[in-house]
């Protein structure tokens, strides 16, 4: 990053007073904005009110100062560093976060397609960033060992940790870190994007009130669970923590989440016990959800054929009115179960019937969405040794590529906590596999690696060293596979691929 010479960032709080002064020149006063003529203006549709619900902390209304003061930085290209310089689309910035997104307003407002993000979970022990892009790099290394305002002890590379201990704002500190970020984030967002945001049990509950303020909390999509061990740890004091919290949401009613692939497990729910000529087919209860006094015209009798036994449903209706079932009848879709005696009936659905793919649910385990492990293996085969502490595994980030991406447009993806490029990673995988076109924007500041930690010694001084090789050494293992990935579709043809590949 370095200064921009030809002006400041995208103001969007000076395109909003433009476009109310176009539209709505009533509600100036003096060239300001008058409440109460706002008010007039917009009618019910402004609650003035003291009591309302919503999340209050300290630093709060220094939060919107924060997202509307203007940076005058640009990014600043660095051909030495980077790989394919000519044709990748891909960036990986090393800055401050929040500078950076300022930064992207103006050329990728509107325009990326799914954002992910890691962000500090704050657990007493981890970095928070401090957001003042006015100081000089000399008064920076001036404040090493310095205690910030909150009692923080600052670093040269603009971070603290906020204890828990010793600051009476730890939430709050945490909370003016992250809000600004993610109102800048949503402006990226297209209209029909979507953020997925990594978190534990310390903010999670803060956080998904601040996403429901920014984003709007009829645009909550899930809070899926993910598995990341798979054995517990009798080291800890306390309960084992076993899954981390993933907060999804959309930037507007646009988004709709594909569809994930049938698997074998699903697959194997449907048989063929009477070798029907239709293919196989699994039983669904002919009862609703709906009690007889609901709806009562779903309550007629029906005659078991094979028994000759009258049924009549008590505690819940049929699914169907009599004339649908009575096709069903005709259409020897009605089981009975395997002896013909079954005391209520049910209907067959065809798995060639069914939809071709699954609808997601909110619980990822480790087998669908890997684990901890299986990310600190990825990093062990990268690097020959664990130089980076808490990476996410690439098929995590995979399945999120395939809920909100398609192979055949040029999504853009943004990881702003890029940590060791993982999300890099993973949408060069997918890319891969799926032959997409998908391009990916990763930004992460240059903390300083521990002197003492396998990274530093490994050579890497920050973790934004430890991102860029990730990615450069990832991106060749990729660009390898991939070419024998063509060699065998030439060679096979594509439909004996999967088999000769395990793709």
């Amino acid at each position: 990053m370095e200064k921009n010479r030809f002006g400041s960032s995208l103001n969007k709080q000076e395109e909003l007073l433009n476009f109310l002064k176009s539209d709505l020149p009533e509600v100036f006063s003096e060239g300001k904005v008058d409440c109460k003529k706002l008010k007039q203006t917009l009618g019910e549709e402004v609650d003035d009110g003291n009591e309302r619900y919503g999340l209050s902390w300290a630093g709060k209304s220094n939060c919107f100062k924060v997202i509307q003061e203007q940076t005058t930085a640009t990014l600043k290209l660095d051909k030495n560093e980077s790989k394919n310089f000519n044709e990748t689309q891909n960036l990986f910035i090393e800055g401050d976060n929040l500078e950076v997104l300022k930064v992207l307003q103006r050329s990728y407002y509107g325009k990326v397609k799914m954002i992910y993000i890691d962000p500090p979970y704050n657990t007493g022990n981890d970095f928070i960033y401090n957001d003042n892009f006015r100081k000089s790099k000399k008064e920076e290394l001036e404040g090493v060992g310095d205690l910030d305002e909150n009692g923080n002890l600052t670093r040269v590379d603009g971070l603290s940790i906020n204890r828990k201990d010793s600051n009476g704002h730890f939430h709050s500190d945490w909370l003016n870190m992250i809000y600004p970020r993610l109102f800048l984030a949503r402006n990226i967002l297209r209209q029909d994007g979507v953020i997925f945001v990594s978190i534990d049990d310390n903010e999670v509950h803060n956080l998904r009130m601040i996403m429901n303020e920014i984003f709007g909390e009829e645009n909550f999509i899930a809070q899926i669970e993910w598995q990341k061990r798979y054995t517990r740890s009798n080291n800890t004091d306390g309960f084992t923590s076993m899954i981390e919290h993933i907060l999804v949401y959309a930037r507007s009613s646009q988004f709709k989440p594909n569809l994930m692939e049938r698997n074998k497990e699903a697959d194997a729910r449907y048989s063929n016990p009477d070798n029907d000529l239709r293919g196989v087919w699994k039983a669904m209860p002919f009862f609703s959800q709906a009690t007889p006094a609901q709806r009562p015209n779903l309550c007629y009798k029906i005659v078991n054929p094979n028994t000759g036994e009258s049924i009549v449903p008590k505690r819940k209706a049929w699914r169907s009115e009599k004339s649908v079932f009575e096709k069903y009848t005709s259409n020897n879709v009605v089981w009975w179960g395997k002896d013909g005696k079954a005391k209520y009936p049910s209907i067959k659905r065809f798995l060639s019937e069914a939809r071709e793919g699954m609808t997601p649910i909110n619980f990822w385990d480790y087998k669908f969405a890997g684990s901890t492990d299986t990310a600190n293996f990825e990093i062990k085969a990268i690097f020959e040794e664990k130089i980076f502490d808490t990476p996410k595994p690439t098929l995590l980030i995979k399945r999120m590529l395939e809920l909100s991406t398609n192979s055949d447009e040029d999504d853009i993806i943004l990881d702003f906590f890029a940590g060791s490029g993982t999300t890099a990673h993973a949408v060069m995988m997918q890319n891969m596999l799926d032959e997409g076109n998908r391009k990916w924007i990763c930004v992460q500041i240059p903390e300083l690696c521990d002197e003492n930690s396998e990274a530093y010694k490994a050579g890497y001084k920050t973790i934004a060293e430890i991102g860029k090789e990730r990615i450069r050494r990832a991106g060749d293992k990729i660009e390898k596979d991939n070419k024998n990935k063509i060699d065998l579709i030439l060679k096979f043809g594509k439909e004996n691929l999967k088999i000769q590949k395990g793709y």
